[in-house]
């Protein structure tokens, strides 16, 4: 094989192994996916951000109020769902399923979303992992 050949074949490689970790996807085990709740509260912020969008309600229970992490799909998947920036405002009133986290804290993984007008949001997948697979 001729010089230019082998630097192009060693160059090309570099760059493919560069682009495996670019694929990888961090973990869900932290979510308890056997588990679905249903909470009503109020959007406290919406954060529209990659590698996932995150949705922080506020929940009264007991009178206490508490904020509550929901980890969604990235804002490229929830665009081919209907999903913009603006869908959720701060103070907006909403009903969302997650999947908990396993250790109790207050927040899970996005499963699904009903607006006050009656409008069913989703990832388009249902969700258990956020914008991989449908419930």
């Amino acid at each position: 094989m001729n010089r230019k050949l082998i630097q192009g074949l060693i160059v090309g490689a570099m760059i493919a192994s560069t682009a495996v970790p670019a694929m990888a996807h961090h973990s869900f085990a932290m979510f308890d996916r056997t588990k679905t709740m249903k909470l009503s509260g109020t959007v406290k912020q919406y954060d529209w951000t990659n590698p996932h969008a995150y949705i922080w309600l506020d929940v009264v229970d007991k009178g206490a109020t508490t904020t509550w992490a929901i980890e969604s799909a990235s804002p490229g998947i929830l665009v081919r769902h209907g999903w913009t920036k603006s869908t959720l405002k701060p103070g907006d009133k909403v009903d969302i399923e997650i999947n908990p986290l396993k250790d109790g804290r207050d927040g899970g993984a996005f499963v699904r979303l009903y607006l006050p007008d009656g409008t069913t949001m989703t990832t388009g997948s249902g969700a258990q992992e956020p914008g991989l697979k449908d419930n």
